[in-house]
Parts: C-alpha cells; structure tokens; sequence
C-alpha cells in the first residue's frame, strides 16, 4: 500500500505539530522505556485510536499515495492476462479461487475480473474471489468496486479463512506496509535500532541492547560500517510462509509485487509521506503513512524453502512490458483524441518508466508456484 507521493523530495528539520499519537508514544517510552522501529511501525499505522490507517483514508487521488492500479486500468488487465495464462499452464483446474490480500479500493480486482471475463469466461464462470481485508471501511469500499461480480466475491479477515482449492493469489503494496525491525552497526556487533527521547523529549533513534545474530547477515557485512543498517522483516516473512504453504497445499501461483530491492543488502530503507510529500519518520507519527522497501529475496527463500518453484523476480516495466502493455495501450488510445492519447502515454511511462515519480525500476514482480510451470514473461529454466 504506498507509496508514490504526488509532491518531490524535501527534508523537515522537525515536526511543526506535535500528533495525538507523538503524545502517546512520548508517555509510553517515558513509562516502558525506548520501543523498536517495528513497535513504532505498528503504532503509526495501527494504533487503535491515532493509527494512520484508522483516521486517514490513504489511497487515490485525495489520499497520500497513489497505487498503481489507480493511475491506470493498464496495470490491473495485465495481471489479469498473467492470472489467465497461470491458470491455463496449470492445466486449467476446477472451480479456482482467486485470492488478493489487501486490496485497497478494490480497483486491480476490478480490472483483474473485467479482462478473465472476456479472456477466459470458463475461467470467470466457476471462479471465485476472495478479498482479504481486516478494514470494515475497506471493505465497504471495495464492495462498491466489485459490485458486478458480487454473487461470486466473499471477504476475509485473514488468509486462514480462505476454503481450500487451488489458488491464484495476488498482493500488490502489501508487504512494504507490514513493520520490520532495523539494526545498527556498532562497536559491539549490530543491535536492535529503537525509538527513545532525547534531552528535549523530542523522538529520536538509538542503539537498544538487542543484538543481531551474524547468520543474519549477508556475506561480507559481518565487519560493516558503524551506523550501518541491517532491516529484518519476521512479520513479512510469517504471512509468506502462510501464502506458500497455502499454494503448496493446494496448487497454484502467488503474485508479489512491491516496490523494494532484488537481493538482501545493507541500508535504512523505513520512509514516511505526508501531506504527498516524504517526511521524516518520526515527525509526523500516525499523520503520515510509513513503509519500507521489500526484500524479494528473502521473500523468495521462505518460498523456496516452503517447497515453491521460483518463476522469478522482474522489475515492475519488464513484467508489465513484456506481458503487452505498450500494445493495450495503443489499442486503448486508438481513435481517442490527443488529450487522452498523451494520458495514456503518462501512465505508462509512470508504470514501466524508470526515474523520479516512475514505478518501473523501483518496483519488482516476484512469481511463485507449485507445482512448477514455466510462466511468461519470466525466463524459463535451460533445458
């Protein structure tokens, strides 16, 4: 769920407001001492009363971020096509469940559904949808999105409740939005990077006492930098255990796509947007939205480790390129006037382009599956 902000890059010296959360975060390190930067993670987004996602409404045009499937009926078809040719590599099985965990206003699942109806309509006939959405208000919204296929669309607090059968499953910025912990190099190994207060009881990190088990660590970071940082995603990691087992149980493929980085590495990727504008992480807690960038890599090590075949990872402008984006959108535009031809265009630079406000590069498609079947566009194994 995040995170391509309207406005550029700027940096806040400090927060010109202090939020209801900053007050509750302030008395609580104050009582418990400093919290991690998952703790921290957590409350900004979920915090009962003062979460971001409990008072804001985050996606579109007049939240903080737009997703791409709302730039663009594009990005929604093509993955709809790759469902399609999924399904029918896997020998076309019966009565599919198609699965997205997270799906914000429920816009992809809409043009996911519009292109197997008219692809495939043995597929849509004995399909049915799963939304897995914890958000009363999300569901709401999503409701009004799917509303043409109501009758075959059930909704889920969680993967568990899912019935069981061979699976397509989806989720787009979903695990950039679920907290990680961060570590930081000292002189005395790596430890646990937390939230305290500082002499002006503002909100500042430091190094806790927690330390990080080397195995953890990429080869060659054992003697990194001092004030390195090392991110560890255990919650992220849990729910692709929870998908893998899923598909390995049942048969199907897995869709990951977020933006992130192809192969574990150092760094302090944890961000902030607020207002459409990146913001430092701790001055604006529960009024800005936080994320951090995925680790597809360790994404797929739990899924290989789990029994899944690894199709592959691609950026975000190679799958969607490479799956028929430029032809779909030349057929959309054909006979339209130049105003709506020169939009089209711009959503398809912002998708598959590469640079700033470009989801392209930045942004990897992760495909996963059991049993194994080789699936466009990723590179098929040498025979």
């Amino acid at each position: 769920m995040a995170r391509a902000p309207r406005g550029k890059w700027f940096e806040r010296c400090g927060a010109d407001v202090t939020t209801k959360l900053e007050h509750h975060l302030r008395s609580l390190i104050r009582t418990t001492g400093p919290i991690s930067v998952a703790d921290y993670f957590h409350l900004c987004l979920s915090d009962p009363q003062y979460g971001y996602y409990k008072t804001h409404d985050p996606f579109g045009v007049d939240g903080d971020f737009i997703t791409a499937p709302e730039i663009s009926q594009l990005f929604g078809e093509m993955i709809g096509i790759f469902l399609v040719h999924a399904w029918q590599s896997h020998g076309a099985p019966d009565n599919p469940h198609l699965v997205e965990i997270g799906p914000g206003r429920g816009t992809m699942m809409t043009d996911i559904l519009r292109v197997i109806q008219k692809l495939a309509p043995a597929l849509y006939g004995q399909l049915q949808v799963h939304l897995v959405e914890s958000s009363e208000r999300l569901q709401k919204v999503q409701s009004q999105s799917v509303v043409e296929h109501k009758f075959k669309t059930t909704w889920h607090d969680s993967l568990e409740t899912v019935p069981e059968g061979f699976t397509l499953a989806v989720a787009n910025e979903l695990f950039d939005a679920i907290p990680m912990r961060q570590f930081v190099a000292t002189g005395q190994g790596f430890r646990e990077r937390m939230v305290a207060l500082d002499e002006q009881d503002n909100l500042t990190f430091a190094a806790g006492v927690a330390t990080l088990d080397p195995v953890s660590l990429p080869t060659g970071y054992d003697t990194a930098r001092t004030g390195s940082i090392f991110e560890l995603a255990p919650a992220r990691d849990a729910i692709m255990q929870q998908l893998s087992e899923r598909i390995r149980s049942f048969g199907g493929t897995a869709l990951i796509i977020d933006y992130g980085h192809m192969a574990t590495s150092l760094g302090d990727t944890l961000q902030a947007v607020y207002q459409h504008q990146f913001d430092p992480p701790l001055a604006h807690p529960g009024d800005a939205d936080l994320t951090s960038h995925v680790d597809f890599e360790a994404l797929a090590r739990r899924a290989r480790a789990t029994g899944l075949h690894i199709n592959g990872i691609l950026p975000q402008g190679d799958f969607l390129v490479m799956l028929g984006l430029l032809e779909r959108a030349a057929a959309l535009g054909r006979n339209k006037d130049a105003v709506i031809q020169e939009s089209i265009r711009m959503d398809v630079a912002r998708l598959a382009g590469s640079g700033e406000g470009k989801m392209g590069e930045l942004f990897k498609v992760l495909a996963v599956s059991h049993p194994a079947v080789d699936l466009v566009p990723f590179k098929l194994p040498p025979t």
